[in-house]
């Protein structure tokens, strides 16, 4: 939901990393992203409830991973990306983190 969104955006630290996932074209990860600024109201919008972290990007997945191949990785069986799929901001545990960059070309994983 909208809400689970906001609460995953609210417990970010600056410094936190993330995946950059297209999840209109490609479906894929393509990169990394860092969170730069905490949790304030979305400026683009008139509602106070719309919230957002301003992010930077990190790195290039120098080979993206596609969804299908997450969903094919018994390590990722769990993750919030296959069980959640629409959740706009999910959480990535350190194991999965680690999968995902090995699977995207990025070792170790920062």
């Amino acid at each position: 939901s909208n809400y689970a969104a906001r609460n995953n955006m609210k417990a970010m630290q600056i410094g936190y990393l993330g995946f950059f996932y297209h999840s209109n074209d490609g479906l894929d990860v393509v990169g990394i992203a860092e969170v730069c600024a905490l949790a304030h109201q979305d400026t683009t919008s008139d509602d106070p409830r719309w919230e957002c972290v301003d992010i930077r990007a990190v790195k290039d997945m120098p080979k993206p991973v596609t969804l299908e191949h997450v969903k094919a990785n018994p390590k990722l069986a769990e993750m919030a990306l296959v069980r959640l799929g629409r959740l706009s901001v999910q959480p990535v545990t350190p194991a999965e983190w680690k999968e995902v960059c090995r699977m995207g070309g990025l070792t170790p994983a920062p």
